[in-house]
């Protein structure tokens, strides 16, 4: 999000605590036999859209069903832009689509039948973009909130929503049922931004921005929540977009850091991946193996991508 813009429990531990005592490890790896992007290096970013092709706003990204990478932003606020990605990571980027006046898009994910889901902050709903066109839909209506932001998707079809109040450091959160209708979980948050959903279903990842920690709750068999932790909490900068691997573990964009953060399960900090732009909003897997993660950057209006050991967890059906 633009900050411009107004069980597998053991004990969680603080980003900073994990530092001073030396907890910072490697992910285990799962690396096929032949690396299909041998050029480049795991957690080494590259450019694959240049600087200026997508706006400050850009946002999203999410890889659809056919491997295709789509963002917020491209080349102006109020679309959507595709990007092809060759054999050697670099993509080209064409409008997918024009939202409808007045809509601005942040998340995006898609379901299982290659359905696109968006955010719009600024029309206070969730659109529905329909490859066959594409034609842009109404979702969901959520006239109490203050801008949705990002999206998640469960298994199942349940959607939730993050929805900061800049202006006030506050914010809410929502469940978004398979038919569109809607309910407010929990409100007096922090600055909730980036959501996603654990591999197995069972537990919900939201982070406040400006608060710099991440919550974990149980979902529950109606989709509601339950038994709210802290996850990890940072000292510095802010966080944003999240994405989990097939393991559980979680890839946060830290904005104003210049790195994703990979958390475990557990709440310990794995590693930090270095960037080239220093503003990064969001993140998604995608590629031949399901082990690129794109990462959308507002300062530079660009995606940049590294190679991770393990696939995303959405990579293949609901992604």
């Amino acid at each position: 999000m633009d900050f411009r813009k107004a069980p597998r429990e053991r004990p969680m531990l603080s980003a900073s605590l994990a530092l001073a005592s030396g907890l910072v490890v490697s992910a285990c790896a799962h690396a096929p036999a032949a690396d299909p992007l041998p050029m480049h290096p795991p957690y080494v970013a590259w450019d694959v859209v240049d600087d200026g092709v997508f706006t400050a706003g850009i946002e999203g990204p999410a890889v659809g069903p056919d491997g295709t990478l789509y963002a917020v932003g491209f080349a102006r606020d109020g679309t959507i832009g595709r990007v092809v990605v060759d054999d050697d990571g670099r993509g080209q980027a064409s409008l997918y689509v024009d939202l409808p006046e007045g809509s601005i898009g942040n998340g995006i994910r898609f379901d299982d039948a290659g359905v696109m889901y968006v955010a719009d902050y600024a029309g206070h709903q969730v659109l529905r973009v329909v490859p066959d066109g594409p034609r842009v839909q109404p979702f969901a209506s959520m006239p109490g909130a203050h801008q949705p932001n990002d999206i998640a998707r469960a298994p199942g079809g349940m959607f939730y929503a993050s929805d900061p109040d800049w202006a006030n450091g506050s914010g809410q959160l929502w469940q978004v049922m398979p038919d569109g209708s809607e309910r407010l979980l929990e409100r007096g948050m922090g600055t909730t931004n980036g959501i996603e959903v654990s591999p197995d279903g069972r537990h919900l990842y939201v982070n406040e921005s400006v608060q710099r920690k991440v919550w974990v709750y149980d979902i529950q068999a109606d989709g509601s929540v339950a038994n709210k932790r802290l996850l990890i909490d940072f000292p510095d900068h802010g966080l944003d977009g999240m994405r989990c691997d097939v393991d559980g573990n979680l890839y946060i964009a830290r904005y104003d850091a210049g790195t994703v953060a990979m958390v475990s399960p557990a709440g310990r900090l794995l590693r930090e991946v270095p960037l080239k732009g220093r503003k990064p909003t969001n993140v998604a897997f995608g590629g031949p193996d399901g082990r690129t993660i794109f990462v959308t950057l507002q300062d530079r209006g660009s995606i940049e991508a590294f190679r991770n050991e393990t696939p995303g967890r959405e990579w293949g059906p609901g992604r």
